[in-house]
C-alpha cells in the first residue's frame, strides 16, 4: 500500500509535490499535520531527500516532537539527524556552530525574560535614569519590538531624538547591547536575528546550509513575522533561483499581529517565490456542517484573505444554541447548567468540554460559576483568576489591613511597589519579630531598634503609616471604595499605570474586574465586611487547589491559547462590541484579525457549540449596558438553532430552572448535594435530624462520599439550615444539615 494512500486528493496532491515552492492553505482541522509528516516521510521513502536534507520548523516545541513521532510511525528510517524544530531552536544549532564569524565565542549563553530584566535594570541605574519613570517591561518591549523590525540602537536614538524619554530609552538599549556582547550572550530575539545576519553576511555558511537543505517546509506560516520570513527566504532561495520551500498555514487563523506576524508573509508567498504552486485544504474533519457554515459566514467578510470554503462529509449536526444572558453571574449560570445537561442528556465528559473568552479578565465570574455548581475545571495559558499576581497582592494588603498577625501577606506586600526595603532589612525584621514573639508588622514599631540603615528605616516608617491610615479608613468605606483605596494610597496603580506593555494592560484590567467583584460582592451580600469579602474570595482561591490531578474536567482558556486545540463541546461566551470584538481603534485591520480569532474559536468545537452573550457587564467597576456582537449578525441564521435568540435563551433558562429545582428536591430526598443557585423556599416535611445538631462555622465534619470538610458558612433555620462547607478534596459543596450524610468530628 502507498505511504499517501490515506490522504484525501488535495492532501496527497500537496504530499506528493516533487520540486518547486508550495503554498498549502489549510484550514481550521484539515489535517496540515498529517499532510506535513506524510510529505517528509515520502521524500524520504522516495529517496528525494536524505533525512538531514529536511528542514522542518514549527512554532513549538511540542509541534517539533509531535511530527517526529509521526515521520516515525510512517518510516523505518532514523530521524535522529533529522533537523526539526522551532526557529529558536534550529538558529540556536546554527550559531552554535559558526556564530564566532561575528565575533563570539561559541560558547554564548542565552538570556531569558528574567535575566534580560536584571541586565536592563543595571543598565537603567549605569544611564542614571529614574527607575520609576523608566519601565524595565515597557523598555524590554520596545527593544524587542526594534530588533525584530532589525533597528540599531543609533537609529533608534535617531529617530526618536526630539523625544527625551524615548531618546533615553535608546541609550539603555546601546548600553543593553553593549553588555550583551560583553557577557557574550543572546536574548531570545537575537538568536533569530543574529542567525539571519550570518546568513547574510557569509557567503560560504549560506552556500552550506542552502546545500545541505534540500527541502524547507515551515508550519503555521501565518504566524511568522518579518525576520523569520527573511530567515526562510534566504534560506529557501538559492542563487540560481531554485526553490523547494513548502509553506502550510491559514490567513484566516492569523491571530497574532500584537505580536509581530505579518499576515503578509501568507497572502504575498507567490510574490517571493515565483512559480509558486497553491493547494487548498478545506475538506474539514473536525466539525459538523453547522459549524463550518457559521464560521465561513463570518470569515467571508474579511478582505485579507486567499478565500476558501471549509466542508465536511458529515451532513448536519447540531444547531448552535445561542444564549441571552442579564449578566456575566447569570451568563457563568447558563454555562454550568448546560454543562451539567450535556453531561447528563449526551454523556459528555467534562474533560470534552472548553470555555472560551476574549480577555483573561472573563474568567472571573465563569470560575465562581463552577466553583457554586461544584464542576472541577483548569485554566489554559494563564493563572485562575485569584491566583494572578496582582490579585494576591492586593488581596494581600486586605488581609495584613484586617489582622496584622499575618506574617505570610506582610512579607508579600513590604516592598511591593518597590520601597527600597531589601531582603536583608526583611530577613532583620524577621529575626527580631521571632525573638520578641511578635508579629513581622508589631517589629516594624521598633524600627529604629533594628540596626539598619536609615533609608531602609524610613522606608518601614512609611509603609507603617500608610496602613495605618488604611486601618483607619477600612472602618469609614464601603468595600470597594476600600479596595480602590489600598490600589491607589499604596502606590500600586501607579506602578500598573507605568507598564504600557500587553502584559501590563492586562494586569490593570484583572484589578478592575477585582473591583467589579467586590462591587458584586456588595450588591449580592448584606453583610460585606472586609472579613466577608475575605472569607469569600479566599474559599474560592482554595478550590482553586483542588482537583488538580482531575482528569475529568472543564477548560477554561481565551481564544488565543485554544488555537490547535479541539473539544467536543465549547462555550464561547462575551460574545458583546466592545468585548469580542475587542476594538482600540475600530481600524479595518484590527476588526479583520477579531474576525480571524472568532473564526479560530468557533472551529475549535466538533459537535456542539453553544454562544452566550451579557444584556449588563460589571467592567472597570462600572455596570456597563452591551449590545451583540457584529459577528452574531455574520453568522447565517440557518446555523442557530431559532432565529429569536432571546425566545430561545429564555425558553431554555425556564427548562434549566426547572429542572433543577425538580431536581434539586430529589436530591434532597436522597441526601444529595444542593444544586445550582436558586433560593430553597419550599416547605418540606419533617426529616430526621443529625446527629450533632449544634453545627458552628469553623467545625470540622466527616460526609460519607466527600470526606473531611470545614464548614465556612450557615445559612437558614431549623429544616432550612444550610451549610458551605470546604472538603479537602472535593471543593466547596452547599448541602441541607437535615438531610446530609455528614456527622461532626
Amino acid at each position: 500500500m502507498s505511504l499517501l494512500s490515506g490522504l484525501n486528493e488535495k492532501q496527497r496532491e500537496a504530499a506528493a509535490h516533487d520540486k518547486g515552492p508550495i503554498l498549502v492553505i489549510a484550514g481550521a482541522g484539515t489535517g496540515k499535520t498529517r499532510v506535513l509528516t506524510h510529505r517528509i516521510a515520502n521524500l524520504i521513502e522516495t529517496g528525494k531527500a536524505k533525512p538531514w536534507e529536511i528542514l522542518a520548523i514549527t512554532f513549538t516545541n511540542k509541534a517539533a516532537n509531535e511530527m517526529k513521532e509521526r515521520i516515525g510511525q510512517l518510516i523505518d528510517y532514523s530521524i535522529d539527524k533529522m533537523w526539526i524544530g522551532t526557529f529558536h531552536s534550529i538558529c540556536v544549532r546554527i550559531l552554535r556552530r559558526d556564530i564566532d564569524r561575528l565575533g563570539y565565542d561559541k560558547n554564548f549563553v542565552i538570556y531569558d525574560s528574567d535575566d534580560q530584566k536584571t541586565l536592563l535594570r543595571d543598565c537603567i541605574k549605569e544611564v542614571n535614569l529614574d527607575k520609576k519613570k523608566y519601565n524595565v517591561n515597557v523598555i524590554k518591549s520596545i527593544i524587542s519590538n526594534e530588533k525584530n523590525k532589525r533597528n540599531t540602537p543609533d537609529k533608534f536614538i535617531s529617530e526618536n531624538y526630539g523625544n527625551f524619554q524615548l531618546r533615553n530609552t535608546g541609550e539603555v538599549f546601546s548600553l543593553y547591547e553593549k553588555k550583551l556582547k560583553s557577557a557574550n550572550a543572546l536574548d531570545f530575539d537575537d538568536l533569530i536575528i543574529k542567525t539571519l545576519k550570518l546568513l547574510e553576511v557569509d557567503e560560504e555558511i549560506l552556500h552550506l546550509y542552502q546545500e545541505r537543505f534540500k527541502y524547507i517546509l515551515v508550519d503555521e506560516y501565518q504566524d511568522t513575522n518579518n525576520v523569520q520570513y527573511n530567515l526562510v527566504k534566504i534560506l529557501g532561495i538559492k542563487k540560481t533561483g531554485e526553490s523547494n520551500v513548502f509553506v502550510v498555514g491559514d490567513e484566516d487563523q492569523s491571530i497574532y499581529g500584537w505580536r509581530g506576524a505579518d499576515i503578509n508573509n501568507i497572502l504575498d508567498f507567490e510574490k517571493d517565490f515565483k512559480k509558486a504552486k497553491t493547494i487548498k485544504l478545506e475538506k474539514n474533519y473536525r466539525s459538523t456542517n453547522v459549524i463550518l457554515n457559521a464560521a465561513n459566514g463570518v470569515i467571508k467578510n474579511n478582505c485579507q484573505r486567499k478565500g476558501k470554503n471549509l466542508y465536511t462529509d458529515f451532513e448536519g449536526g447540531n444547531l448552535i444554541r445561542l444564549f441571552e444572558t442579564d449578566n456575566e453571574k447569570a451568563e457563568a449560570f447558563t454555562v454550568a447548567a448546560l454543562m451539567r445537561k450535556e453531561g447528563r442528556e449526551n454523556n459528555i465528559s467534562y474533560s470534552d468540554m472548553a470555555i472560551l473568552y476574549r480577555t483573561n479578565a472573563q474568567s472571573r465570574a465563569l470560575e465562581e460559576g463552577l466553583i457554586r455548581e461544584g464542576i472541577p475545571y483548569k485554566i489554559v495559558g494563564g493563572l485562575k483568576f485569584y491566583g494572578r499576581r496582582e490579585i494576591k497582592d492586593i488581596m494581600a494588603y486586605l488581609m495584613l489591613v484586617f489582622n496584622q498577625k499575618d506574617d505570610i501577606s506582610f512579607k508579600r506586600i513590604i516592598n511591593v511597589p518597590k520601597r527600597k526595603i531589601g531582603q536583608k532589612t526583611i530577613d532583620t525584621i524577621y529575626e527580631y519579630a521571632i525573638s520578641n514573639n511578635i508579629s513581622m508588622f508589631d517589629a516594624c514599631y521598633d524600627v529604629k531598634e533594628l540596626g539598619i540603615t536609615p533609608s531602609a528605616t524610613r522606608s518601614v516608617q512609611n509603609f507603617i503609616s500608610i496602613m495605618e491610615m488604611l486601618m483607619i479608613k477600612k472602618d469609614v468605606m464601603s468595600l470597594s471604595e476600600f479596595i480602590q483605596e489600598v490600589y491607589e494610597d499604596t502606590g500600586y496603580k501607579s506602578m500598573l499605570s507605568e507598564d504600557v506593555t500587553i502584559e501590563g494592560r492586562s494586569r490593570v484590567e484583572n484589578i478592575d474586574e477585582f473591583l467589579s467583584a467586590a462591587m458584586d460582592f456588595e450588591e449580592r451580600y448584606e453583610e460585606n465586611s472586609i472579613e466577608d469579602f475575605l472569607s469569600h474570595t479566599s474559599l474560592l482561591a482554595d478550590v482553586d487547589k483542588t482537583d488538580e490531578s482531575q482528569q475529568d474536567s472543564v477548560t477554561l482558556m481565551t481564544v488565543h491559547s485554544a488555537k490547535g486545540l479541539e473539544y467536543d463541546t465549547v462555550f464561547l461566551t462575551g460574545l458583546e462590541e466592545g468585548i469580542f470584538p475587542i476594538i482600540h481603534q475600530d481600524e479595518e485591520d484590527d476588526i479583520e484579525e477579531e474576525r480571524r480569532l472568532f473564526y479560530v474559536a468557533v472551529t475549535r468545537a466538533k459537535r456542539m457549540l453553544y454562544i452566550t452573550y451579557a444584556n449588563e457587564r460589571m467592567r472597570f467597576g462600572n455596570h456597563e449596558v452591551k449590545s451583540r456582537s457584529r459577528f452574531l449578525r455574520e453568522v447565517p441564521e440557518e446555523c442557530f438553532e431559532s432565529s429569536d435568540s432571546e425566545t430561545f435563551a429564555n425558553k431554555k433558562l425556564e427548562t434549566i430552572e426547572k429542572n433543577n429545582s425538580t431536581n434539586r428536591r430529589k436530591s434532597y430526598k436522597n441526601n444529595n448535594l444542593f444544586k445550582g443557585v436558586m433560593n430553597y423556599e419550599e416547605k418540606q416535611e419533617p426529616k430526621p435530624k443529625l446527629k450533632s445538631d449544634k453545627l458552628n462555622t469553623g467545625d470540622k465534619i466527616m460526609h460519607k462520599a466527600w470526606g473531611i470538610g470545614t464548614i465556612v458558612q450557615m445559612t437558614g433555620e431549623g429544616d432550612d439550615r444550610m451549610a458551605v462547607i470546604a472538603f479537602d478534596n472535593k471543593g466547596i459543596k452547599n448541602v441541607l444539615i437535615s438531610y446530609a450524610p455528614i456527622e461532626k468530628i
